[in-house]
Parts: C-alpha cells; sequence; structure tokens
C-alpha cells in the first residue's frame, strides 16, 4: 500500500478555490491580479488597459498566439511594436538599442510558466529577451496565464517548467525554426514593489502550455 501523494496535473484547469487562493497570495505580494472567464475576455482586457499608440514589446507565448493578443499588439497598427521595430534593426550595429527597446517599453505583455498558490510567478526563457521587463524595467507588465498553470509551490512550479512546458517548446522549435528548445534563464517573481505595475489576468480556462 502506498501514500504517495499523486503528481500534480499540468494540463487540467485549476478549480475556482485554487484560482482565488493564487490571485489573493498575488495580491498580497503587491500584484493586480483579475480573473477573467476565458481567453476572449483577457484579449478584450489587454486592450483596454494598454491604450493606442503605446510601445508594446510582447514575449514569446503560445498563451498570446491562440487568443489573439499577440496579433492585436504587433500587427493591428494600433500599437508601437517593439517586436516589429526590433526586426528591422541591425543586430551586429545595434544591439544595446534592440535591448534597451526590448527592456523598457511601454508595457510588456506576455505569460508565465506557472503561478503558485503561495503568491509567485515563474518564467523560462532561451534568450532571455523578456526577462529583463518582467522583473522591473518595462514600466508596465500584465501577464495573461491558463488556469492550468496554477500549481501548489515553487518547487511544483519549477517541475512544470522543466518536465510539462520544455517538452512542448522543444516540439514547437523542431517545427518553426527546425531546432532544439533551451532553458537558458528561469524567473521567479516572488512580489511586485511598484504599486500598479503588474497585473496578472488569471482565466478560468486552460491555453497554451
Amino acid at each position: 500500500m502506498t501514500t504517495d501523494t499523486p503528481a500534480p496535473s499540468f494540463t487540467d484547469p485549476a478549480a475556482e478555490e485554487r484560482l482565488q487562493r493564487a490571485a489573493a497570495a498575488l495580491t498580497d505580494h503587491g500584484f493586480v491580479v483579475e480573473i477573467v472567464d476565458d481567453a476572449a475576455a483577457a484579449r478584450a482586457r489587454v486592450q483596454q488597459i494598454i491604450p493606442e499608440g503605446a510601445a508594446v514589446f510582447t514575449g514569446a507565448s503560445e498563451t498570446l498566439r491562440l487568443s489573439g493578443i499577440d496579433d492585436d499588439l504587433n500587427t493591428s497598427g494600433r500599437y508601437d511594436s517593439v517586436k516589429a521595430r526590433g526586426w528591422t534593426m541591425d543586430r551586429a550595429t545595434q544591439r544595446n538599442e534592440i535591448w534597451t527597446a526590448l527592456s523598457v517599453p511601454d508595457f510588456i505583455v506576455g505569460s508565465v510558466a506557472a503561478v503558485t498558490e503561495t503568491g509567485s510567478l515563474v518564467a523560462g526563457s532561451a534568450s532571455g529577451s523578456q526577462l529583463p521587463g518582467y522583473a522591473g524595467a518595462a514600466a508596465r507588465a500584465i501577464w495573461v496565464v491558463g488556469a492550468q498553470k496554477i500549481v501548489p509551490d515553487l518547487p511544483t512550479a519549477l517541475r512544470r517548467v522543466e518536465e510539462h512546458c520544455l517538452p512542448l517548446e522543444n516540439e514547437r522549435t523542431h517545427q518553426v525554426y527546425g531546432q532544439p528548445a533551451a532553458l537558458n534563464r528561469v524567473l521567479i517573481m516572488n512580489a511586485e514593489t511598484e504599486p500598479g505595475r503588474g497585473t496578472v489576468l488569471l482565466l478560468r480556462e486552460a491555453i497554451g502550455f
């Protein structure tokens, strides 16, 4: 007879009580938190928060792609897309200018790999391009997070990054770029110290990795 605790599901949406628990903990840690029903509601809310003409950088995110938020911010013409601007710059001669633009936009928008019920956000990255903005350089940050990313604690969050997200991202990068994914950098955000800077939109449905 075994008494091992079952491994948490990394794909099933968290129950409402767990969403509320994570939201309360994040709020206690200085994040602005809104629970929304689905991706359409999150997409509309992002457009309400970000004024037209703002400089916006989007971190690579299946959540943003699937929800349509990535297209809204980068191809609609309503915003100053830092990503689109960066592609026109020379990476050999304008490296510092590119990294400055990526790091300090008016808004950075993305997702994270896990949200803990104790109030932390965990993001993984290959290049690290979104991490300075996430960590505090961007004037405002918005994270759109599916309900399946809620986990009990930080050790489970790191397991989710390595055991669940990385293999799925590896499949995606092989299909899109013909090369493997890399988990070169991991950012843990335990609190937001600047009031109103970081907004977390928690969805009641699963989306993304």
